[in-house]
C-alpha cells in the first residue's frame, strides 16, 4: 500500500488482479453505452427538423419511420452495451472486494494477537467489510457511470455547438453554476468535514458493536442505556457531524444546484428571443425554430449529466475512504519471524530484564522484571490490578514482542521461533474464552486437527464436560449458538478447558481460568486443572489466591514491578504485599451476614 504515490482508484483496480482489463473494458462499453443513449433525442431532432421544414404538407416528410426505429435500435442497443458494461465492472468488482478482505485477512493473520485486544472487532469488521462494500458499489456502478458522464459530457457539449452556439452556450451555463455549486459543497476545507464524518460513523459502528454485547449485563444489571456512555456519545456526535454537513454545508450548494440544472430551459428562453429578430429577418425562421426545439430538448438531459457528475464527486470521496479504511487495516502491525529460527531446546520460560510498554502509554507495564520458571514447574503471577501479570503472560506467546530485554521459551528468544512451532508449544486458557458457532466436537477439535473423535471426547471427559454432553440433544454434535443452545461461562471454560487438553502443549497459561465461574463449576475446572497441567509447565495469573498456594513459586506484581517473590509460605513470612493480600482474601472468604 507504500511506495509510489497513487491515486485511489488506482490503488482499488491493484486489488482486482487479472480482472482489472474487465474494468476497463466495461468502463470503455459504459461510454459507448451512454453516446448510444444520446442517439434518440438527435433523432427526435431530425424528425421535427423534417416536419418543420415540409410543414404543412406532412405527408412530404418521408423520413418520419426512418428516423423512428433508428431512435428505437440505438436505444435498445444502448440499454444491451450498458447491460454488458456493468456485467463487466459487477465482475471486476466482486473480485476486487474478495481480494480486499482476502489481503485484509492474510495481513491480520500475522499480526500479534495483542493488537485484537486495544482494537474493537466491531471496529475492525466495519473498516473491512464497509471498505469492500464501498468498493463494490464504487466499481460496479460509480466507476462506469463516471466515465459515461465524462464520455456523454464531452458529446453533449460538441453537439451544443454544431448548430447555435449562443442557445449551446445558455443551457452550458446552467452546468456551469451546477458544477461550481458543487465543488463549493465537497471540495476545499469540506473534505476534512466528510473524513470526519466517515470517522464518527466509524466510532458509532464500533460502540454499537461494544453495546449489543453488553446487553446481557443491562438486562442483569438493570442499567438503563445511559449506563453506556460511549454509545450514546458516538451516536451524539455522528449525529451532530451528520447535521453540520447536510444543514450547513450542503443545503444552500445543493438547492443552487438543483434549481439551475433542473430549470436549464429557463436560460434558453432569453436567448432565443434575442435571436428570434434575426432569424425573422434573414427568412430561416424555420431553422431557427429547429434549433431552438434540438437545444430545448438536450436541456433536459442536463440534470440528468450532471447528476451524474455528482456521483462521479461522492465516487471519487467513496474510493478515498475505501483506501483510507483499507490502510488502517494493513497498518496493523506485522510479527517478525527471524530469518533463521531455533527449536526450543526444553519447556522453560524466562524473563530476562524484560520491559514493555503499550503505544501511547506513558508508563511501562513492564519495567526491567527477571525471572525464571523451570520444566514443569508451576508459577502463579498475582498482585494487584494493573500491575502487569496478564501483560507478562501476554509476551510468553508474541502477543507483543518485549520493548527491552527478552522473553526466552526453552531457552530460546521467542523472536526467534517459528510463530507455529511456539504456538504449538503453549496451550492457553483465558478467563473470558471464545467459542465458535460450531459444535462441540469443532470447538475442541480445532485445538488438533489431526486428533481422532475419540481422543476429543477422551479431552471432553478429561475436562469434566459429561454432564455438558448429556443435556445436548445431539451430544458432541450440538451447534452452540443455535436452537436455543447455549452455555453458561463456567461450560464454556470447560469446553475450552478440553480444547487445551487435546492440543497437549508442554507450557500452559491460566489467565484468571476460574473467574466467571460458579461454585459447582470451578470444583469441575479444578479437576479439570489438574488433567490439563500435569507435568507441565504452568504460568498462571490469579486473584483467588486459594488456587495458587501450592505453586512451586509466586511472583507478586505490582506497577510493573516485581514486589515479591517466593513460595506460599515464605511470601506470607515476609509479611508484604503478598501477606496483605493474603489476609484481605482470608477475610472476605470467611465474611458472613449475622442476624
Amino acid at each position: 500500500m507504500e511506495g509510489k504515490k497513487k491515486g485511489s482508484i488506482s490503488i482499488l483496480l491493484d486489488f482486482a488482479g487479472s480482472h482489472r482489463m474487465l474494468t476497463f473494458l466495461g468502463l470503455a462499453l459504459s461510454a459507448l453505452a451512454m453516446i448510444l443513449g444520446m442517439l434518440p433525442y438527435i433523432c427526435i431532432w431530425l424528425l421535427v427538423k423534417e416536419l418543420i421544414s415540409v410543414a404543412p404538407n406532412w405527408t412530404q416528410a418521408s423520413n418520419i419511420s426512418r428516423y423512428g426505429w433508428m431512435a428505437f435500435w440505438s436505444a435498445v442497443a444502448g440499454i444491451l452495451v450498458y447491460f454488458a458494461a456493468l456485467m463487466c465492472t459487477h465482475l471486476a468488482a466482486f473480485r476486487t472486494a474478495s481480494n480486499i478482505r482476502k489481503r485484509g485477512m492474510e495481513h491480520l493473520m500475522n499480526a500479534p494477537l495483542g493488537f485484537f485486544d486495544s482494537n474493537a472487532s466491531g471496529l475492525i469488521r466495519n473498516r473491512l467489510d464497509g471498505a469492500s462494500a464501498d468498493t463494490e458499489t464504487l466499481l460496479a456502478h460509480n466507476l462506469a457511470d463516471i466515465v459515461g458522464t465524462v464520455a456523454m459530457f464531452i458529446a453533449m457539449i460538441v453537439l451544443m455547438f454544431t448548430f447555435e452556439w449562443r442557445m449551446g452556450a445558455a443551457c452550458l451555463l446552467a452546468a456551469v453554476v451546477s458544477i461550481a455549486a458543487m465543488f463549493t459543497m465537497m471540495g476545499g476545507k469540506n473534505a476534512k468535514l466528510i473524513a470526519e464524518y466517515q470517522a464518527a460513523q466509524d466510532q458509532m459502528s464500533k460502540a454499537g458493536t461494544e453495546y449489543v454485547r453488553g446487553i446481557p449485563v443491562v438486562k442483569v444489571f438493570q442499567q438503563t442505556v445511559y449506563s453506556f456512555k460511549a454509545f450514546k456519545d458516538s451516536i451524539e456526535n455522528y449525529s451532530s457531524r451528520a447535521e453540520k454537513f447536510t444543514c450547513d454545508i450542503c443545503c444552500l450548494p445543493q438547492s443552487i444546484n438543483l434549481s439551475f440544472t433542473e430549470g436549464a430551459f429557463i436560460f434558453l428562453v432569453p436567448v432565443s428571443i434575442f435571436l428570434a429578430p434575426s432569424a425573422l429577418r434573414s427568412g430561416n425562421f424555420a431553422g431557427f425554430v429547429t434549433d431552438f426545439a434540438f437545444y430545448a430538448v438536450f436541456s433536459a438531459i442536463i440534470s440528468t449529466a450532471l447528476a451524474r457528475i455528482m456521483f462521479a464527486a461522492s465516487g471519487s470521496m467513496l474510493a478515498d475512504n475505501a483506501v483510507a479504511r483499507i490502510n488502517e487495516v494493513m497498518k496493523a502491525p506485522k510479527l517478525d519471524i527471524a530469518s533463521k529460527t531455533e527449536m526450543p531446546k526444553d519447556n522453560s520460560v524466562v524473563f530476562k530484564d524484560v520491559s514493555f510498554s503499550y503505544e501511547g502509554a506513558d508508563i511501562p507495564a513492564l519495567d526491567h522484571i527477571s525471572f525464571t520458571v523451570k520444566p514443569a514447574q508451576t508459577v502463579a503471577l498475582v498482585g494487584p490490578s494493573g500491575g502487569g501479570k496478564t501483560t507478562a503472560a501476554s509476551l510468553i506467546p508474541r502477543f507483543w514482542d518485549a520493548s527491552s530485554g527478552t522473553v526466552e521459551v526453552g531457552g530460546v528468544d521467542v523472536r526467534k521461533t517459528d510463530p507455529h512451532v511456539l504456538m504449538h508449544h503453549i496451550a492457553f486458557v483465558f478467563q473470558n474464552n471464545h467459542l465458535f458457532k460450531a459444535s462441540v466436537f469443532e470447538n475442541v477439535h480445532c485445538a488438533r486437527p489431526e486428533a481422532t473423535r475419540e481422543e476429543v471426547k477422551q479431552a471432553l471427559m478429561a475436562a469434566q464436560c459429561g454432564d455438558i454432553l448429556d443435556k445436548l440433544p445431539n451430544g458432541m454434535d450440538t451447534v452452540i449458538g443455535t436452537n436455543g443452545t447455549y452455555l453458561s461461562g463456567g461450560e464454556q471454560q470447560r469446553i475450552a478447558l478440553a480444547r487445551a487438553i487435546l492440543k497437549d502443549a508442554p507450557i500452559v497459561v491460566l489467565d484468571e481460568a476460574t473467574a466467571f465461574a460458579d461454585p459447582e463449576n470451578e470444583v469441575l475446572i479444578q479437576k479439570a486443572f489438574a488433567k490439563l497441567t500435569k507435568g507441565k509447565t504452568v504460568i498462571m495469573i490469579a486473584h483467588r489466591l486459594s488456587t495458587v498456594v501450592n505453586a512451586d513459586q509466586i511472583i507478586v506484581l505490582d506497577s510493573g514491578h516485581i514486589a515479591e517473590q517466593g513460595t506460599h509460605k515464605e511470601l506470607v513470612k515476609l509479611n508484604g504485599l503478598y501477606a496483605h493480600m493474603w489476609d484481605e482474601y482470608n477475610k472476605a472468604a470467611e465474611w458472613r451476614i449475622t442476624a
